[in-house]
């Protein structure tokens, strides 16, 4: 009987581990809470209606049509039993010879309960698409709400100044510039205050400084208030608070500032490392579990290079993916296991039209050259042609256009919210 490989999460870890693996003796069951591979790098572009959700997902089965020995279940697990080797669903329990962990990353809200009730996050295409909702409704609620509402409807604050939160303010920033003028001419878009909250004295902290700069500078002459070394301290649904004593009117808050890893029950403490990460040897395997395996933002490796482990980045998770790829083919060989290392290939991100920043290894550089790189590196990681097809079309629209035709309020009906229901 050929040895069972149970691959938990479809994301860049997941699915790129999946693929290639397909062509191998292995039994291949990938589980996920969604029937659909998701594209997080654009999940901000979805939420602020410039994509669609379908264009950034890609439908599981349909990647492995051809492969018998793939089998695509839709389930949350509930369990892990590493002992027994089982994992345990709500559509059953599946047994492994080989377990691998790649279940992401989740917001981290810092352990407040009021911020995870009522901000918003955006680790999912659900998540994006419930942003957008909100973020329109917004507009639309501004046209008849009562003069002391006003304020804290025309001010979003976005939590975080990585690259999600960066080009999440970019985005809106655009809207407010070029779009919701033309849509809602009788409102005045100059009360729309646009906020981004950064613990650090800078944005981008994980770039160079000159990347910092010029992310600051393109968001400072776009409009948006930067507000440097404030931490957020609580939100009510009306209020932010900071721990500086500030607070800023709003129904919008918008979290992006933290992650944490998505540990599953049947994981023991031993094993969570700092940042609520799964710690692994130098071949992403569990200390102890010589056939359990973790790979992606939910693992932590120190090596040389990486001390304080990996960057939670699609390019580690992919990376990692495809050294286990090998080392699994190589274990039904007897052969020995590689240890995965890893070359920081530079990082980027996308501020608005003509305005973003890269940094390699050997130069770093912003500006229109580094939009165009970014937009070319992103196209091309999409998964397939059509959706490929769909964003460049959608690109050069709003390249010409400095508009969109997207901006759709679609909200879940009553029987979808009691579907919904009985799934959980």
């Amino acid at each position: 009987m050929p040895k069972k490989v149970i691959i938990l999460g479809a994301g860049f870890a997941g699915l790129q581990l999946a693929r290639r693996i397909r062509n191998s003796e292995y039994e291949i069951t990938l589980i996920d809470q969604y029937n659909f591979h998701q594209f997080q790098p654009l999940f901000y572009q979805v939420a602020t209606a410039r994509l669609e959700p379908s264009a950034i997902s890609f439908p599981l089965r349909k990647v492995f049509q051809e492969k018998g020995n793939v089998h695509v279940r839709y389930a949350k697990v509930q369990q892990l039993d590493m002992e027994l080797q089982d994992v345990v669903t709500d559509a059953g329990t599946f047994e492994y010879d080989y377990l691998v962990i790649a279940t992401g990353c989740r917001s981290n809200f810092f352990g407040n309960k009021h911020i995870e009730e009522f901000a918003y996050p955006m680790k999912s295409t659900p998540d994006a698409i419930t942003l957008r909702n909100r973020i329109l409704l917004n507009f639309e609620d501004a046209l008849h709400a009562a003069p002391e509402e006003q304020e804290a409807i025309m001010n979003i604050v976005v939590a975080g100044g990585g690259p999600t939160g960066v080009e999440l303010a970019g985005a809106l920033a655009e809207m407010k510039n070029n779009i919701l003028p033309r849509d809602y001419p009788d409102m005045d878009f100059s009360r729309l205050g646009i906020y981004l909250v950064e613990g650090h004295g800078h944005t981008l902290a994980n770039m160079s400084e000159a990347s910092q700069r010029k992310s600051q500078e393109y968001l400072e002459k776009m409009g948006v208030k930067l507000l440097l070394n404030t931490m957020v301290q609580d939100y009510d649904g009306k209020v932010v608070s900071f721990k500086d004593g500030k607070s800023i009117k709003t129904r919008n808050l918008i979290w992006t500032a933290g992650v944490m890893g998505n540990v599953l029950e049947g994981i023991t403490k031993d094993l969570i490392v700092r940042g609520n990460r799964i710690a692994v040897d130098e071949y992403n395997r569990l200390k102890g579990h010589s056939n359990v395996f973790a790979i992606g933002d939910v693992c932590y490796m120190e090596t040389a290079d990486f001390p304080n482990g990996h960057p939670q980045l699609a390019n580690v998770a992919i990376n990692q993916a495809k050294n286990l790829a090998d080392n699994l083919k190589g274990l039904l060989k007897n052969k020995e296991l590689k240890e995965f290392k890893y070359k920081n290939p530079g990082t980027m991100a996308t501020v608005g039209k003509h305005k973003a920043v890269v940094d390699l290894p050997f130069m770093s550089f912003q500006g229109r050259v580094a939009w165009f790189v970014w937009m070319f590196l992103h196209l091309m990681l999409i998964l397939s042609v059509k959706n490929k097809l769909m964003i460049f079309i959608n690109w050069a629209i709003s390249y010409f256009t400095n508009d969109t035709t997207l901006r759709l309020i679609l909200l879940p009906t009553k029987k979808q919210e009691e579907m919904v229901e009985k799934l959980d």
